[in-house]
Parts: structure tokens; C-alpha cells; sequence
């Protein structure tokens, strides 16, 4: 049984039982037809998965892991802000004519600072770090410039990461300030549990936990019955990751470096309204 399922069902189970509607109050999202979206949310959400025991995918509905793949390269790896570098078309809704979405996300990790061993992107850092001084307690990156909100299409969701190696084991917290739960939470966590299990296999380190904390965690009133009807399917075991071997350099990697064994889950949801 996947321990990521029963996480994610305690997680929807506490958001709907426990958490604060937004109804009455003046929210920013709308529907496409206009009508204001509204959520119940859970202030500060935390999860926590072991990447050492499984894969964190859901078996509940299926994730597109290369299409997540392919994202937090175009983020992490090519550091680039423009959708035409992306193959799926999440992005558009943020996406100027040009196709940029402006100083966010891969913009900012591609920005070199100085340091006393010398200049390098926020990326770069985390390579240096991790071969050279993996036991620092410094290793973060940060996407939420203050100075570049303004020239952003969308302000950063999962903004930030700390890496932390214990023993031989390279953990990480991702925060992000805010997430629909039904549409990108299971998205997020494939996402950086990949990039965990990268970071790792470049640095000759095993991987550890990633820790997920979710200021805002909300489902969007559209969404309840959808997220009542997805959480009391069955639950299937956890597929096993098969990384490519071969692949020491992070910026070799690609999407089909990557496959899953055994993923079995429950029918894709349709049409899934997403609130902007």
C-alpha cells in the first residue's frame, strides 16, 4: 500500500474536516465563468516521505511523472522562464506573447551571485555544496526575490529549498506558500522528490526524507466532490523509480531517464475546473 496515498487522503480528510472556509471573505481566484473560487483551507500542512522506502507517486489517479519531470527541468535545469522551452501548456494561462512569465522561477536560479569560491547560479551552489561541503547547514535556494515581484507573471509557489545530509542520506524541505491541493499537490511532491533523487545520484549520496510544507493548503469549493470520490478509491502498492545509472552530471539528465515499475493506479478525473 503507498504510504503517499495515505498521506494524501489524511491530508484532504483534515482539510475538509477541520479547515476554513474562505466564504464571505474577498479572495483573488475565479472560475472561467467568472465566479468567485473559494476553498477551505489548512493554515501550515506538513508531509513528510521517506524516499529510501518508496517513490511518493499516488496510486489513487495517475500523475504524469514525465510531464513533471520535463517542468522542474525546465525550472532547475535550463533555468528558464519562457513555456516555449517547456512541452506542456500549464503555463499559459501566466505566459506573455513572447512566452515568458517574467522573472520568476527558472529566471531566478539562473541569476549568478558572487561568493568567496566564486560566482555561481543558485543551482550550481547546491552542486558545489554537495560535492564539496555536503554536511553544510547553508544549502538553500530561494525564488521569492522582492526585488523581481513586479516583473512577474505569477509570484512563486513552491519558492524555496534546503538541502540537508544526514550520514550519507540528502534530505530536503520544499516550501510553498500556497496549493490547490486536487490539482498540484501529488504534481509538486513527484516533482522534487526527483530532483532529490538527481541532486543525490550526482553527489553520491543515498536519498532521505523530503519534507513538504504547504502554508496555505486549500481545496477549491469545485473540487470537493471530485477530492470526496478520489480519496475513497482503493489504494495500490508504490511503483519502484528506475533511475538511468549512467547519468552523474545534472545537466544530462532527461525525461527518459526516469521510469516507474509496477505503477498501477485509479482512472485519470476529467476535466478538472482550475481556478486563476
Amino acid at each position: 500500500m503507498s504510504k503517499a496515498d495515505l498521506i494524501f487522503i489524511d491530508m484532504c480528510k483534515d482539510i475538509l474536516n477541520n479547515g476554513t472556509s474562505s466564504e464571505g471573505e474577498i479572495v483573488r481566484a475565479k472560475w472561467p465563468d467568472g465566479v468567485t473560487a473559494h476553498t477551505i483551507k489548512k493554515f501550515c500542512v506538513i508531509n513528510r516521505y521517506n524516499l529510501n522506502e518508496e517513490f511518493p507517486i499516488i496510486t489513487l489517479r495517475p500523475t504524469n511523472l514525465k510531464a513533471a519531470i520535463d517542468e522542474i527541468l525546465w525550472i532547475w535545469q535550463k533555468k528558464s522562464n519562457n513555456i516555449k522551452d517547456l512541452n506542456s501548456r500549464i503555463w499559459d494561462s501566466w505566459a506573455d506573447e513572447n512566452g515568458s512569465i517574467g522573472k520568476a522561477y527558472g529566471y531566478q536560479l539562473g541569476v549568478k551571485h558572487k561568493y568567496k569560491e566564486g560566482d555561481f547560479d543558485q543551482v550550481d551552489r547546491v552542486l558545489y555544496d554537495l560535492k564539496h561541503n555536503p554536511y553544510s547547514r547553508r544549502i538553500i535556494v530561494n525564488m521569492y526575490n522582492h526585488s523581481d515581484l513586479n516583473e512577474m507573471n505569477l509570484y512563486p509557489c513552491a519558492y524555496s529549498m534546503t538541502f540537508n545530509v544526514s550520514g550519507r542520506k540528502l534530505n530536503a524541505i520544499l516550501n510553498q506558500r500556497s496549493q490547490d491541493i486536487l490539482v498540484a499537490n501529488n504534481w509538486n511532491v513527484c516533482q522534487y522528490a526527483i530532483l532529490v533523487h538527481m541532486f543525490a545520484n550526482v553527489s553520491n549520496l543515498e536519498v532521505g526524507e523530503l519534507v513538504h510544507v504547504i502554508a496555505d493548503a486549500h481545496i477549491y469549493d469545485r473540487h470537493i466532490p471530485l477530492i470526496n470520490e478520489l480519496i475513497s478509491r482503493p489504494v495500490y502498492n508504490a511503483p519502484k523509480l528506475i533511475i538511468n545509472p549512467d547519468k552523474k552530471n545534472f545537466y544530462e539528465f532527461n525525461v527518459d531517464d526516469f521510469t516507474l515499475e509496477g505503477y498501477v493506479s485509479g482512472e485519470q478525473i476529467k476535466k478538472i475546473p482550475v481556478a486563476i
